[in-house]
């Protein structure tokens, strides 16, 4: 199943929908007597049994509104705490970090990197990535599978994590470069405003069961950047959640980025970074397409 927000023309108000795994089909979730007013509010109080007859009910339809005919927002437009993210989790992409801010590279990577990203509006799909000339000069994309959490989450054994785990989004990390290497951190770079495109949807858990063997790409203008695969992970979901959980409650809703592969603009020599009036797509098997638009 696919949850949605979305808008009509006709009212321009956000609504929760769902869809059935093609991807072809949105319903209204007041179709089938729901009357959450937001997918955090759906996620923070739908029970286990609810989410069965839902996905069942969804399943079950033949015909809807078509999601071409609806404005896609965020999934979730406006999460309630920062994002949790993961930093050079592809070996690849540990290598080319390290080759942009001249460092040398053993090749190892002990422990997860993890820092978090502040998002007041996530970014629509087919929304405006704002270039911020004159302040950022290293616009970058990276595309990055991100975990929703379903449930509080704490003290999580690894072999019960998938458990807590409502489903699947797509996220670029959209990051300005010069201000990551001027501030000698990612929080500030990574977190201005518009740089946090998120969707074009959430699919549950049931139509990913193993969401580590995903292909994972990015389009720059059509060109293929970024090529891999979920399975080159070096921290996996379940050891993600299992320990950020030993000493700290994930909330129902928390997002979690698990990072992004290599081939990202600051990896080629000389980088190659978004201007305006580019179009970057992320893409992540078995969820679609997320494509936005460089603009002021």
């Amino acid at each position: 199943m696919r949850v949605y927000t979305y808008k009509t023309e006709k009212t321009g108000k956000e609504l929760v929908g769902v869809g059935d795994s093609a991807g072809k089909f949105i319903h209204p979730l007041s179709n089938f007597g729901m009357e959450y007013k937001t997918v955090q509010e759906m996620i923070e109080k739908m029970k286990d049994a609810e989410w069965e007859l839902l996905e069942k009910q969804v399943n079950e339809c033949s015909e809807g509104m078509e999601v071409s005919d609806v404005i896609l927002c965020a999934p979730i437009p406006r999460p309630a705490q920062d994002i949790v993210c993961l930093g050079i989790n592809y070996m690849a992409h540990a290598e080319e970090s390290a080759r942009f801010k001249a460092l040398e590279f053993d090749g190892k990577r002990e422990f997860a990197v993890y820092f978090a990203k502040r998002v007041n509006e996530c970014t629509a799909p087919e929304g405006i990535v704002p270039a911020y000339e004159g302040l950022v000069d290293g616009l970058d994309y990276e595309v990055e599978l991100a975990v929703i959490i379903g449930k509080d989450a704490k003290n999580v054994k690894r072999e019960e994590a998938l458990d807590y785990v409502m489903g699947y989004t797509i996220m670029n990390d959209v990051s300005a470069r010069n201000l990551q290497t001027r501030h000698k951190q990612w929080y500030f770079g990574k977190s201005l405003d518009g740089f946090t495109p998120l969707g074009p949807c959430i699919v549950t858990k049931q139509d990913i069961p193993d969401p580590g063997k995903l292909k994972i790409m990015s389009r720059l203008n059509g060109e293929v950047r970024q090529d891999s695969n979920t399975e080159l992970l070096i921290t996996d979901i379940p050891y993600m959640i299992e320990e950020l959980t030993q000493g700290m409650t994930l909330k129902a809703g928390t997002i979690i980025a698990t990072g992004t592969p290599g081939g990202v603009g600051m990896g080629f020599v000389p980088p190659r970074f978004m201007k305006k009036g580019d179009v970057i797509e992320c893409e992540i098997e078995g969820i679609g397409v997320l494509r936005n638009t460089i603009g002021d």
